[in-house]
């Protein structure tokens, strides 16, 4: 399993080899991010390509799901 931190401008862990992949040179295009207010969850996309945000309602159990989303998804560009 990959080290974890936690960024200080976010509310969960960030897996320290995503953080190592990124360059200068990068252009971010999305951002998503994952909250839980009094119980309830939301996802946060940010396209920065177009300057929009949108916010979707996600059950807790696509959270609880959601390492096994990624792990299925670094499995198929690896």
């Amino acid at each position: 399993m990959d080290p974890v931190w936690k960024d200080p401008e976010m509310d969960g862990p960030v897996s320290q080899k995503t953080q190592q992949t990124e360059t200068a040179t990068d252009d971010l295009l999305y951002s998503a991010q994952v909250r839980c207010e009094n119980g309830r969850y939301t996802l946060t996309v940010t396209d920065l390509v177009s300057d929009t945000v949108q916010v979707f309602p996600v059950a807790k159990k696509a959270v609880d799901r959601l390492p096994f989303y990624l792990d299925m998804l670094r499995s198929k560009l690896s």
